[in-house]
């Protein structure tokens, strides 16, 4: 019974200590998003390095499709997905988060027509009305009734990137399993924090003055320190564990926690009650996901 509640719940627990990164990113929005990428993975690459240093035997037998896997994860799950999340809450003096979270509604989208696609899953048709609503749910408590035809220019280009996010996530959870069906989950996190650490750094390279020009606060290294050990490197080794032996199609709803958690920090910090329409949404989210747990998954 662990075996099977433990997976999901890692999904969860991952899904909610990045419903707080949105609120301590924004404390970087004055930092270069390349610049923010390169420290965050490469501080968790030196916290993962003796895993990466004892699996480093077993990498090198790595084949083809698993390197392109690793690659694709860390370019577009890594530097592309974090890149476009960090840039779009540079908004926040114009818009308002929930938008950002946009990317949320979204991602499952990209990723179980991926899962389809590319892992060969096979979708129930209970698992896709379930995930429909999953979805529904998770628009409601992040927007409530708002009209996208509300939004200004400013919320649109923050929507577009979090589009953008969500595709890159939303890839990066499909060509993650794969690369989670070629090496242990903690190496698969080590290898991707290495990847995308040297990637970013080669881009803030090439598209900037170099570390010369770096000035942080003491206050941002700081939240830089934080991310690493919650909503970045070790919520991305939580959520890997849970993917290893979930589908990835199942993952991606499992991973809808993140806007009701994201909603209930706000009301907690900036004192914004729920709506009715956002508390329909999340009974509606909360109740396909419990539903979703009892799905045949194949390990």
């Amino acid at each position: 019974m662990m075996r099977k509640i433990l997976p999901p719940l890692a999904v969860v627990f991952a899904a909610l200590l990045w419903s707080m990164d949105g609120f301590l990113r924004q404390e970087l929005y004055s930092v270069s998003s390349f610049l923010v990428v390169t420290l965050e993975h490469a501080l968790g690459t030196l916290l993962f390095l003796p895993i990466l240093i004892k699996a480093w035997p077993e990498i090198k037998t790595l084949g083809q499709r698993g390197c392109i896997s690793i690659l694709w994860i860390s370019i577009c799950g890594g530097i592309l997905g974090t890149f476009f999340y960090t840039k779009a809450l540079s908004y926040m003096h114009y818009i308002d988060l929930s938008v950002v979270v946009l990317l949320q509604k979204l991602q499952p989208i990209f990723a179980i027509s991926l899962a389809a696609i590319i892992l060969k899953e096979k979708l129930s048709q209970r698992f896709i009305g379930l995930a429909f609503v999953a979805m529904i749910g998770a628009y409601l408590v992040t927007f409530g009734t708002t009209s996208i035809s509300d939004w200004d220019d400013k919320t649109l280009i923050a929507a577009l990137l979090a589009t953008l996010a969500a595709f890159s996530w939303g890839s990066s959870t499909v060509l993650g399993k794969h690369a989670l069906n070629k090496l242990p989950f903690a190496t698969v996190t080590a290898l991707r924090l290495l990847v995308t650490a040297v990637g970013a750094l080669i881009i803030f390279t090439v598209t900037s003055d170099g570390f010369g020009s770096v000035e942080l606060t003491t206050h941002q290294w700081r939240i830089l320190v934080i991310i690493v050990m919650s909503t970045g490197a070790v919520a991305l080794f939580i959520y890997y564990y849970g993917l290893k032996h979930l589908p990835a199609s199942h993952a991606t709803v499992y991973e809808l926690t993140w806007p009701l958690s994201a909603v209930f920090l706000d009301w907690v910090i900036r004192g914004r009650m729920l709506g009715f329409a956002q508390m329909v949404g999340a009974f509606l989210l909360l109740g396909s996901m419990i539903l979703l747990t009892r799905e045949k998954t194949n390990d």
